[in-house]
């Protein structure tokens, strides 16, 4: 039974952690290094309770608000302010074709407090409702709704009004 579940667990990690891994990019504004270790805590934590993970109704988006809080809680860190480089990745995924444009995306979102980038890559990137935002962030509907209307808004002075020109591929 236990190396049934250890196989299950492997099974979810390796068709998810790809996901993961770029929202955790967008929740970090390009820190791959935080992104990766963001990733790692989350799988940690997924395993130690898959028992519990693998029984509810959907495990992928159980795994996303882990983490989205595991983003959060270190953001509440001292040390989350501390940059490891300003160093470009080697090679871009692949998910923008003009590199400029993904960089000013970054650095946009980059500029916006911890919690605002959160409800703008649950609900934008993870095309999450709000009920499902709020939830994720253990925060109310109301809450979630003030932080996107700040948040865009802050996104629309940081790039212009046409904010749906950068989404477009």
């Amino acid at each position: 039974m236990r190396q049934v579940r250890a196989q299950e667990y492997a099974e979810f990690a390796a068709a998810r952690t790809g996901h993961l891994y770029r929202s955790a990019c967008l929740l970090t504004a390009g820190d791959t290094h935080l992104a990766e270790d963001l990733v790692q805590d989350t799988l940690g934590r997924l395993y130690t309770r898959w028992g519990r993970v693998s029984r509810a109704d959907n495990p992928a988006a159980y795994a996303q608000t882990v983490l989205t809080r595991t983003f959060l809680a270190h953001q509440r860190r001292r040390s989350s302010t501390e940059r490891a480089t300003d160093v470009l990745p080697d090679r871009a995924d692949g998910t923008l074709a003009d590199p400029s444009l993904r960089l000013t995306l970054m650095s946009a979102l980059g500029t916006l407090p911890a919690k605002d980038r959160a409800v703008i890559v649950l609900r934008y990137w993870e095309d999450r409702s709000i009920q499902e935002t709020a939830d994720a962030m253990n925060a109310s509907s109301a809450a979630v709704r003030t932080r996107c209307v700040r948040a865009l808004g802050r996104l629309r002075e940081l790039l212009g009004d046409d904010v749906g020109a950068y989404a477009r591929p």
